[in-house]
């Protein structure tokens, strides 16, 4: 068994020490889903629901999907609450993450209601086993996350969303490198990008500095605190064309730039902040409840009057209030920015903040 330290995926930062698990892919037993739903009726009539929402949804999405030339979208979000896993395309590959975890019943248990499901999943979206990567998430005492991925390592992915394309990592970490549910939010800011300055904050893997720059940004400055996201950054840039000196890669702690950056250098700023964040290279952690109005007073100083700043948290609980931001116009888009194959899922939070 082999352990390894983590980053966390939407910061590039160390976040309440993740680890990754390395287990040997599971071997599913195509009798098995059967052999189960026979003997016990309850889960058979939740898998039977399933397995029949999974054909209908994934018939569905897949010719949403064409007429809007994506090839990564989502299927299923634990719609059947007796079978918790989400599903999402990635072109020819398939992603299942496993919420089997928040069941009171034991580790057997689950693993044998997992197999049955991705028996169904296999089946239903035609999908051999090769190309169904299964991430398992668990929530350990003291506060570690962790999760369990398959042996297979550096599964790469080119996919396209409309006429602009992403490279996916769909076997060593939790998060792909592409978050599926801001695909509106990334097409609001390519609408309004023309000729500004922009900077994308907390980058990940540059996704929304692509976007800026397809949609004719001046400049665009991608700030991420791992060299690993940043060089995947880079290499996104890259895919779509846009490469010089127009477009920077700045590794650094967001509020360290933020606050060595001058006045009016910016005229729009992306901030999809963590929950939580914390590194050996600074020396304070970040919690979005208590830091977001430190952080956003920080990017209003270097924004541009009529500037705007679009910033989202996926923290379910969070509370916003723009009383102590001073002159701004603020509008909740979260709703609006939600994409079709994730509606009616609270995932996150966004906002768009317009300097007055």
């Amino acid at each position: 068994m082999h352990l390894a330290a983590g980053w966390c995926a939407s910061t590039g930062t160390r976040a309440s020490r993740v680890q990754f698990l390395a287990v040997p892919r599971l071997r599913l037993d195509r009798g098995a889903a059967a052999r189960h739903i026979a003997n016990t009726p309850m889960s058979a009539a939740a898998f039977e629901q399933f397995s029949n929402r999974l054909a209908r949804m994934f018939k569905h999405r897949a010719k949403w999907a064409r007429r809007r030339s994506l090839e990564c979208y989502r299927v299923y979000d634990r719609d059947i609450p007796a079978v918790p896993v989400a599903v999402d395309v990635y072109a020819d590959a398939v992603v299942v993450q496993d919420f089997f975890y928040t069941f009171e019943e034991g580790e057997e248990r689950r693993n044998e209601k997992l197999q049955n499901a991705l028996e169904i999943i296999q089946a239903r979206l035609n999908a051999p086993a090769e190309k169904v990567f299964v991430k398992r998430r668990q929530r350990l005492k003291g506060g570690l996350a962790r999760f369990e991925t398959d042996r297979r390592e550096n599964v790469e992915r080119i996919v396209k969303e409309g006429d602009l394309a992403f490279i996916v990592n769909l076997s060593d970490y939790l998060d792909t490198g592409l978050f599926l549910d801001h695909r509106e939010t990334r097409g609001l800011v390519r609408a309004a990008a023309a000729g500004k300055r922009v900077l994308n904050l907390f980058a990940y893997t540059g996704a929304f500095s692509v976007y800026a720059a397809a949609g004719g940004a001046a400049q665009t400055t991608t700030v991420d605190l791992s060299r690993v996201y940043l060089d995947w950054a880079a290499r996104n840039l890259e895919l779509n064309s846009f490469g010089g000196p127009q477009h920077r890669l700045e590794r650094a702690d967001v509020r360290e730039f933020l606050e060595a950056a001058p006045a009016n250098s910016y005229d729009m700023i992306v901030l999809d902040a963590p929950t939580f964040s914390n590194s050996k290279r600074t020396e304070r952690d970040f919690d979005v409840q208590r830091d977001y109005e430190t952080l956003l007073l920080r990017a209003l100083a270097c924004l541009s009057i009529g500037g705007t700043i679009y910033f989202s948290t996926n923290f379910r609980k969070f509370r916003f209030d723009d009383s102590g931001l001073g002159a701004v116009a603020c509008e909740d888009i979260s709703a609006r920015t939600l994409p079709e194959d994730f509606r009616g899922a609270r995932l996150r939070y966004c906002y768009q903040i317009v300097k007055m």
